[in-house]
């Protein structure tokens, strides 16, 4: 990237590309409500960003385009981000736009305890456009990941999301996590956008809730696969009990459905992203949908058992091992911290 932040050469070809923003993250050094943390610890977050590091950390080629400010804060995204691997050459720099911020509590983000203190309105990121990003950078990788967080910081940016999902001569496979947020959008009634995005992706990640809560559909994964027939692969997350994939081939459908796993939880913060990181990575690697199912619950398990928004994936011959187990081993395992370092897992242990 030049000091202008005009990126310096023609962009190489990468097996991943994610738009969207990352913020500066502000993490409490203690629990407790914001108005009592006397400190904080500064970190890094953002849906895209997080799940490009991850598969660049899972040995893919991966490129972050997004938006920052010309600031302090700016420049720690983009030197942290490209610390893990990621090309960060088609970044822009906003002059005259800050880089977004946030606090948040300890707490998990399930319990009404959880608090977040977003500073992101007129960001530099809200402020993408079809005008000013590289969209030949955009281009250049097999998968382009996006996130239905983009489509709500601004009307430039969903025209943004719009085009880029949008049929066109030399798109890449657009995979597209829905990401619903209601505190980013006015009223339910917006989320219908996200529906519009989703229709024209070919991978699609939602969990059953969020897409009930978006879009009243009810009925768990086959409800949301009714209300979204259009993506070639659908990917519905249902929390603790698993995530079924429909996948359109020329036969007819193909539904898998992988339980999650037991896991000894650290934070749930990346969670979702490293999921979608996992399934990716066993897409590029051209593996059946049921082991792409695993490895996504493997990489989740890898943030969930680590503090912070990313975290250490497993060696991919650890991942491949535990993802070829039989059905009665993999639902008998659980993992806890440390266990992609190690490379130790447990068996949960049956009772009569």
């Amino acid at each position: 990237m030049t000091a202008d932040g005009r990126p310096s050469a023609g962009p190489d070809a990468v097996d991943v590309v994610a738009l969207g923003e990352s913020m500066v993250t502000f993490l409490p050094t203690r629990p407790g409500r914001l108005a009592d943390v006397p400190a904080f610890e500064r970190g890094i977050g953002g849906a895209e960003s997080n799940v490009v590091c991850a598969l660049a950390a899972a040995g893919h080629s991966a490129r972050w385009v997004g938006r920052v400010g010309a600031d302090g804060f700016g420049r720690h995204l983009v030197e942290r981000i490209a610390s893990h691997g990621v090309d960060t050459g088609a970044v822009r720099v906003d002059p005259g736009r800050p880089t977004g911020i946030y606090f948040r509590t300890a707490a998990d983000r399930a319990t009404d305890a959880h608090e977040v203190a977003y500073y992101r309105a007129g960001s530099a990121a809200s402020a993408m456009s079809v005008a000013n990003v590289d969209l030949a950078a955009v281009d250049a990788g097999r998968v382009l990941h996006l996130s239905g967080i983009t489509a709500a910081l601004s009307a430039d940016c969903l025209e943004l999301m719009r085009a880029l999902t949008a049929p066109r001569t030399g798109r890449p496979v657009v995979s597209f996590d829905v990401n619903f947020r209601p505190a980013l959008w006015r009223d339910a009634s917006d989320a219908s956008v996200l529906l519009e995005l989703a229709r024209g992706a070919d991978i699609v990640f939602v969990g059953a809730d969020e897409a009930e809560d978006a879009w009243g559909a009810r009925g768990g994964a086959d409800a949301v696969r009714r209300l979204l027939p259009e993506p070639r692969v659908l990917v519905v997350k249902e929390g603790p009990h698993g995530a079924t994939v429909y996948e359109r081939t020329d036969t007819g459908e193909r539904t898998v459905r992988v339980p999650a796993l037991a896991v000894d939880v650290v934070a749930t913060v990346g969670a979702g992203d490293a999921f979608a990181a996992g399934f990716l990575s066993a897409t590029l690697r051209g593996l059946p949908v049921r082991d792409r199912l695993r490895h996504g619950h493997l990489m989740a398990a890898a943030a969930l058992t680590a503090p912070g928004d990313l975290a250490a994936p497993p060696a991919r011959d650890h991942a491949d091992r535990l993802a070829a187990l039989d059905d009665q081993a993999w639902e008998r395992l659980r993992l806890g911290p440390g266990w992609t370092g190690t490379g130790q897992v447990t068996e949960e242990t049956s009772t009569p």
